[in-house]
């Protein structure tokens, strides 16, 4: 599809998807770029390394895709990325991999190995009119095809490309491949193989070096060596090589674990499948899409994605979830409704092996392999996508990060302020123009701090420790500063917000379609001969490991209340005995005698059933259902247990109790776990091998309903409190789960999700049926504290906006499809989201960030992978400490770790900005000396450059970040941006202030009157000393060329070394994010230490310090003058600090407008000191032009809106159709 003239786009709809335009080298082009790099000196190569769209335009002419040389790839994401890339070409046989080679017109395609090697075979073994160029590229692990029938390239992903059916697998991909078309497809396909190629140091060393910022530091080495400031060029080297070590370690240490994560099961020994009946041995990299390969029967570490057809597989996919519960998969469905559809790996996925799964065992029938046809190799799998993910991630979006290249940007402009003042001073006097040009560009080097990176990235460094020492395990640093602006945090509910197991409360059986009274548990001797006992015994996915039984934690608790015992035969008893039976479930051999005995074992063997076949739970179904025969029946059985709703439409509604409704609804009021249960007698006609080819559509109906289990799933101690904190700290909470919606919001009102006097409304949608347009019905559910309560009440409360949103999986599907204008709206004040399937958790968390919220996601990994990693900041509860789901794992099962991970985001995030402006404020320092100097055509000496810099400015730096997080969350959030008023006027302040006191300092000791022209012969200091100390300088310089040594140069050194101290102390706080400065000890003594130094060596100069900094001896009264304006100084960067950015601005300004931009919030935490401020707010924010303002984020914006639109919300009991919401929202959005 055209965007525009020569521009397609490819991976259309898809994550990565990416517009592609073709070129061609242009000879004159290369010629000029060729000259260009000459007299630039390789700069103009650099710039267009950096920057890939000037260098293929640069060089290149645009031509059409087909004739291209080379692609130019722009990501249509909101990074906007672009990618250099050449095409290549290959001789094959055909043009699509999936083409059947036998219907060649010239003839067959020769036996042989042709592999990668095909375009070296001999022209009398292929025809050279059999044989076709194909143009491919490959970018970021995938190869794209050229395909002349849509002008276009195309990725091809495996099977699914031909979009069989279910049962087109069965009939034409069941025998597998032969050899010569195993190889063809491997020309397309490659190796199946997850290659992490560890690069070699040289590579990393030249990437690395290339970085504009090491380029910059070359530069600046360079010039520094034109200056003879040789020391401090060699302490900047040592620097950036210290730099470039850590960094390619810590690059080739990450790359070498994920390549060893990969490769320790990628290559294995597999059984391929040719025809019916014969197997060979291959290695796994030798697979393409279509092989048939057999499962073994003690398991194998799937090496690719392939879908099941013949046999049953338990399977542990925690490498991909999370979750270490075993998973069984069973073959794919070959006839009915289900087979007749398309393949879908995620519809499918009950039926699909995926890679880097382990397959624990097999359940297999006398001299049946179980197969599995291979769906999708390398790259393409789903392990692979997970490693890309890895390999090539996407830029984190922050707006610290671009704030921060703004402000370089601006220390830039400042830079070249100083550049042309420089010139203009020097040749007013008559400087030499090599002096010129060097001190000129050195004003460039001294605004951009060369240890800015380094110390950004210490805080995040921190934090990851901190966080690593609480049991969080963190893959992606960069995403700990996001976690300081979190404002909205989606949680799961069982396992997350409730105990991973539930308790069996009790069972409510129906008897002739009705409910009898709820009985405590199953375990009774009268009921062990029912349908209902039978249901539980036989209805669920469990199987024996070594001995132990192992599933899903609901089926295990459901099955041990039976005290039945299950049975796996081995495969000689399976060999031996009819196969029909592979499970067997029995209830217990009581330990009776005699005449019991008998009795007992009689009852026992009446009462064994196997199952003959499963269909496993299925998320999207909300139901599993098992066949099973009783031993000594003719007839087969069917047992069905699942969501109730569900349920109860499978089954005839006259087994249905008239209350079932009622029924459930008290039982999901109070928050328990509702599971319904339903049988059918099958047709005695049935034979085993034909119950195995039914569709599970035909078997889950005109079931007979036989009642409720009634589940306790406690909400863990935990849940409570955290949630109460982050409401406290304005941090909204919303549940995401698959349970039933009335236990949701029980639960939600349980947990504190939702308070007890507000109120939930149920947006119930339905799809369009017949003439009838798609609706949504408001309901109100009952509020459990109040209840005596008439509507009148009910609206009071509405009005207040003590409402909550709840919707179902369904209603989600429907208001997103056909109510696309509401969705906003719902999001803004739901709480509730139930029945949610996996992919639905993802939609809503990207339509929460579609509305500016920072979104956290914590989850147990199960369902929630999606959403995890679409999140902001996804934190996994699972004990696998290298989960490659999301960007945090937990290795503590409770929600404690969310708060603790903000409280860590919010101190790196702080100290980010701290660090930065302190970084910022020392470039700017220097620079001010600088210029003052430079107009006495002096400077800052080769030693005080090396003093400042590595002694006051690293330590400082890496030390202030080293401040704790604070204990609680507070209301307050940091800002996010650098480029924020606080933080602005905070620096412009201090600025103003170094600024002031230097040129005071500068102005007073040229008015003093001992002032003179500095010579080594100068003594203006003290009589007792100044002999000796002019006797010093005589013996020791003669000749100052570069007059390093004078007053000016003296006072301005020691002004501005105290300035560096006093701006860190000044930044580096603490409460409310942070730990107070005083605790953090190695910041404070490297204060103390450095004031204490810098003091003694003012008060009290010793001649070997001053002969190494270069600085002159000074009359002591001049130097208690600069201790007082030292002290000055320090006292109103305090009170600057103080007053103006952290009382007037902060509290008064800024957060007032923020509150008045936002949704109207309780107002029971307000302090009498926020209403006697409420007047310097209301005053101020208008000064500074915020009270009018609108606000930034559109959930802000939409709830102002809100406030002012009388028919949001609905009323109760009101119906909205498609039709009239339209006109609707236009009117109110």
């Amino acid at each position: 599809m055209k965007t525009r003239e020569d521009v397609k786009i490819i991976n259309q709809g898809l994550e990565d998807e990416m517009e592609v335009s073709g070129y061609r080298p242009c000879l004159w082009k290369l010629v000029l770029v060729g000259v260009g790099a000459v007299c630039s000196g390789g700069l103009l190569l650099l710039l267009l390394y950096w920057l890939p769209e000037w260098g293929v335009k640069g060089t290149c002419t645009h031509t059409s895709l087909s004739d291209a040389h080379t692609l130019l790839l722009r990501t249509k994401d909101e990074f906007r990325q672009w990618f250099r890339v050449r095409v290549h070409r290959m001789l094959a046989p055909g043009r699509k991999p999936f083409e059947d080679l036998d219907v060649k017109p010239r003839g067959q395609l020769p036996n042989g190995d042709f592999g990668h090697q095909v375009c070296s075979v001999p022209d009398e073994q292929l025809p050279q009119e059999q044989q076709v160029w194909i143009q491919y590229f490959t970018h970021h692990s995938f190869r794209y095809y050229w395909n002349d029938a849509i002008q276009n390239f195309e990725f091809y992903q495996g099977l699914e490309d031909m979009k069989v059916s279910c049962a087109h697998i069965h009939s034409e991909h069941s025998h597998g491949l032969t050899k010569a078309l195993q190889d063809y497809r491997r020309l397309f396909f490659g190796e199946n193989e997850i290659a992490v190629k560890v690069p070699s140091l040289f590579k990393l060393l030249i990437k690395e070096v290339l970085n504009p910022f090491y380029i910059f530091q070359l530069f600046s080495v360079v010039l520094w060596s034109a200056e003879d400031y040789y020391y401090y060029a060699t302490a900047i080297v040592l620097m950036s090589v210290i730099s470039i070590a850590t960094s390619l370690y810590t690059i080739r240490k990450q790359y070498v674990m994920l390549h060893d994560m990969v490769a320790s099961h990628s290559v294995v020994r597999v059984s391929v499948c040719r025809g019916d009946k014969d197997t060979e041995q291959a290695m796994s990299t030798e697979l393409v899409p279509g092989d048939v390969i057999a499962i073994p029967a003690n398991g194998m570490v799937m090496p690719c994605d392939a879908v099941l057809f013949q046999g049953t597989c338990v399977v542990n996919e925690s490498m991909l979830t999370g979750e270490s519960v075993p998973v069984t998969k069973t073959s794919l469905p070959s006839s009915g409704d289900e087979a007749a559809r398309r393949y879908s790996m995620e519809e499918h996925k009950r039926h699909t092996l995926f890679c880097g799964t382990h397959v624990i065992q097999t359940r297999f029938y006398t001299g049946e392999l179980v197969k599995a046809v291979v769906i999708r190799t390398g790259f393409s799998t789903e392990k692979g996508q997970l490693v890309r993910s890895i390999l090539y991630p996407k830029p984190t979006d922050f707006r610290l990060y671009r704030d921060a290249y703004l402000f370089l940007l601006c220390l830039v402009g400042v830079a070249g302020i100083g550049f042309i003042y420089t010139i203009v001073l020097s040749i007013m006097n008559k400087v030499s123009a090599k002096t010129i040009i060097i001190e000129s560009l050195d004003i460039i080097t001294i605004t951009v701090p060369p240890a800015l990176p380094a110390a950004m990235t210490a805080g995040i460094v921190y934090a990851q420790r901190r966080l690593k020492r609480v049991g969080i395990f963190c893959i992606s640093p960069q995403r700990i500063n996001m976690c300081g602006q979190l404002n909205l945090v989606c949680f799961d509910k069982t396992g997350t917000l409730t105990e991973d197991g539930l308790d069996l409360w009790g069972i409510h059986r129906a008897e002739h379609g009705s409910f009898v009274a709820p009985e405590p548990g199953p375990a009774e001797e009268r009921l062990v001969k029912s349908t209902f006992m039978a249901c539980m015994a036989t209805c669920h996915s469990l199987t024996k490991i070594e001995g132990e039984l192992s599933g899903d934690p609901l089926d295990l608790k459901m099955f041990a209340a039976t005290c039945w015992v299950l049975e796996e035969p081995t495969e000689e008893e399976t060999a031996l005995h009819n196969p029909l039976m592979p499970t067997v479930v029995r209830p217990p051999r009581r330990a009776v005698t005699g005449d019991s005995q008998s009795q007992s074992q009689v009852q026992n063997t009446s009462c064994e059933m196997g199952i003959v076949r499963q269909f496993p739970f299925s998320s999207v179904l909300q139901r599993m259902s098992v066949v099973v025969r009783r031993l000594g029946d003719k007839h087969m059985e069917a047992f069905l247990k699942g969501a109730p709703e569900v349920v109860a439409g499978l089954c005839k509604p006259n087994s249905v109790p008239q209350s079932f409704t009622e029924t459930l609804e008290s039982y999901t009021r109070q928050g328990f776990r509702v599971i319904a249960l339903a049988h059918r007698q099958l047709e005695s006609k049935l034979s085993w091998h034909k119950v195995q080819t039914l569709s599970r559509d035909l078997i889950e109906t005109d079931m007979e309903f036989l009642g409720l289990i009634v589940m306790q799933n406690k909400i863990k101690q935990e849940t409570a409190g955290v949630l109460t904190e982050l409401r406290r700290a304005n941090i909204r909470t919303l549940m995401v789960t698959g349970d039933n919606i009335l236990t949701a919001i029980s639960v939600a009102r349980d947990c504190g999700m939702i308070r007890p006097h507000e109120n939930v409304i149920v947006a119930d949608a339905a799809p369009p049926r017949d003439s009838c347009p798609p609706c949504i019905t408001w309901r109100y559910v009952e509020n459990p504290a109040q209840t005596a309560r008439d509507d009148q009440g009910a609206q009071i409360l509405v009005e207040d906006e003590m409402y909550h949103f709840a919707l179902n999986g369904r209603a989600f599907a429907v208001i997103t499809e056909h109510f696309p204008q509401l969705i906003q709206k719902l999001a803004l004040r739901a709480t509730v989201f139930a029945r949610m399937a996996p992919d639905q958790k993802t939609q809503l968390v990207e339509i929460l960030q579609g509305i500016d919220y920072i979104v956290g996601m914590c989850g147990d990994g199960a369902n929630d992978c999606g959403a995890l990693k679409r999140a902001h900041s996804g934190i996994s509860l699972s004990e696998l400490e290298a989960s490659v789901a999301s960007p945090f794992t937990s290795s503590t099962s409770n929600i404690s770790c969310v708060p603790n991970l903000i409280r860590e985001g919010r101190a790196a995030l702080i100290t980010s900005f701290c660090v930065f402006k302190f970084m910022a404020l020392y470039s700017i320092i220097q620079y001010i000396s600088v210029i003052l100097l430079y107009w006495i055509l002096s400077n800052l000496g080769d030693f005080q450059f090396l003093f400042i810099d590595l002694v006051i400015i690293l330590i400082i730096a890496f030390t202030m970040s080293l401040n704790p997080a604070w204990k609680d969350l507070v209301r307050q959030r940091p800002p996010s941006s650098l480029i924020s008023g606080p933080l602005l006027c905070s620096v412009l302040t201090q600025i103003l202030t170094c600024l002031a006191f230097q040129v005071l300092t500068f102005y007073l000791v040229q008015q003093q009157s001992w002032y003179e022209t500095w010579t080594p012969q100068s003594d203006v200091c003290n009589v007792s000393r100044a002999s000796s100390f002019s006797d010093r300088h005589n013996g020791t310089t003669s000749h100052d060329h570069k007059n390093i040594r004078n007053y000016e140069n003296t006072s301005l050194f020691y002004v501005s070394s105290f300035q560096y101290l006093a701006v860190a102390i000044v930044f580096a706080k603490g409460k409310p994010f942070r730990q107070p400065s005083y605790k953090n000890w190695p910041f404070m003594l490297s204060c103390v230490g450095l004031y204490s130094f810098l003091l003694f060596i003012m008060l009290y100069p010793i001649s070997a310090i001053d002969n190494f900094l270069e600085i002159v001896c000074v009359p002591h009264d001049w130097r208690v003058t600069l201790v007082i304006i030292i002290a000055a100084n320090a006292i109103v960067s305090f009170m600057l600090e103080i007053l103006i950015v952290d009382i007037i601005l902060w509290r008064l300004v800024f957060r007032g407008s923020q509150g008045a931009n936002g949704p109207r919030e309780s107002s029971s935490g307000d302090t009498p000191q926020v209403a006697n401020d409420s007047w310097g707010a209301l005053f101020l924010s208008r000064l500074f032009c915020q009270r009018n303002k609108p606000p930034k984020v559109l959930y802000r914006h939409l709830a102002l809106e809100l406030q002012e639109d009388a028919d949001w919300p609905p009323k109760p009991s009101t119906v909205t159709y498609a039709a009239e919401a339209q006109p609707h929202i236009s009117a109110t959005l």
